[in-house]
């Protein structure tokens, strides 16, 4: 079981795209805390701790080769992008020019930049051609995508294999990419979304309308995936043939339908979640989009200690402990250590029923 070095990132100059977003948030929360010099660039300027940070939009070109000048990163993680099925349909056209041609415009400021050796290309469980089997999707499987999201994330997948092998690697930059999708955690408020729903539903207390509650999804913790991107990258340093494309998912027996998910959140939340079944169908996603992930646990050593009921434990800890007025900042970090150290969620302030 591997676990992230304590030698590869004090001082790394490392630039985080996508920095103010849930999972970015957590990831240059955990970089700096590893020692490392971090630089965001996202549409939003953060105010967390350490992090340095340049405003700009990821489809304006000029605006990545500025930040990337001024940072002058060793490693890059690129998780600038939009991140649901909805976005996707509600303006297809900003999904694309966001995932892909944004993509393309970090890709190439990489190519652009004589400071960086490791890449790693954040995309989604989605970009998976649908086969129409139970069977988990390898590396090696078709992409593809029946909505405009998951599409996008496909073509992500192009352009960022594209460059690698006939632009970067002869230049000794490694790039690879990471699918993953379905994480939870505390801070993530995106509309359309389960648990952020439930937990602003909970908050103002009024009923959620919850859409196919038989439906199985592969959730995990945030932090499951955000320590095989840092395993990746370190790997990625010393060797080359790390340059390819990662599965990190949970295990199948950790895959739960949106109905688990709902009374495990109700039984740890302290107070009423009134729920409503929708009456109209959803709307059409892959039927399971899960991966197989034997890449990433033999290879990295990937193995995540926390299974979902860890996760929702964790999810409601963070957001009652911000309720309660502590800092989301530091709320964070205790949980980075807890789960570095491969310890349980805590259970303070939660109730069982």
């Amino acid at each position: 079981m591997a676990q992230i070095s304590d030698l590869l990132w004090p001082g790394r100059r490392v630039l985080v795209t996508g920095h103010t977003g849930f999972k970015g948030r957590w990831l240059t929360a955990w970089l700096h805390s590893l020692g490392a010099e971090v630089t965001g660039f996202s549409r939003r300027v953060s105010d967390a701790p350490g992090v340095r940070s340049v405003a700009g939009d990821v489809r304006d070109a000029e605006a990545v080769r500025r930040a990337f000048e001024a940072a002058r990163p060793e490693v890059v993680f690129h998780l600038s992008g939009y991140s649901t099925v909805a976005l996707g349909r509600s303006d297809p056209a900003a999904t694309y020019a966001v995932n892909v041609v944004g993509t393309a415009n970090v890709l190439q400021a990489v190519r652009e930049s004589d400071s960086i050796r490791v890449v790693v290309s954040v995309t989604s469980d989605k970009c998976y051609l649908e086969q129409g089997s139970d069977r988990a999707y390898r590396e090696d499987d078709r992409l593809g995508g029946f909505d405009p999201y998951s599409s996008s994330k496909a073509c992500q997948e192009l352009v960022t294999a594209a460059f690698r092998d006939s632009l970067l690697a002869p230049r000794g930059v490694r790039v690879a990419s990471a699918r993953a999708g379905n994480v939870i955690g505390g801070g993530d408020w995106t509309e359309g979304r389960l648990v952020p729903d439930l937990v602003r539903a909970a908050l103002a207390g009024t009923p959620l309308e919850v859409r196919a509650p038989d439906a199985v999804r592969p959730w995990q913790h945030v932090l499951n995936p955000l320590e095989g991107y840092l395993l990746l990258a370190e790997r990625l340093w010393e060797d080359e043939t790390f340059a390819t494309a990662w599965n990190f998912g949970p295990d199948q027996e950790d895959s739960h339908p949106v109905a688990w998910i709902v009374e495990r959140m109700r039984a740890r939340w302290p107070g009423p979640l009134l729920l409503d079944v929708a009456e109209r169908p959803p709307v059409r996603e892959v039927a399971v989009p899960r991966v197989d992930s034997t890449r990433a646990r033999t290879r990295l050593g990937w193995n995540p200690p926390w299974d979902l009921a860890a996760a929702i434990d964790a999810t409601v800890e963070w957001y009652l402990a911000e309720h309660d007025g502590r800092d989301a900042h530091t709320i964070t970090l205790e949980q980075i250590a807890r789960f570095s150290a491969r310890q349980a969620p805590a259970r303070d302030g939660l109730i069982p029923r």
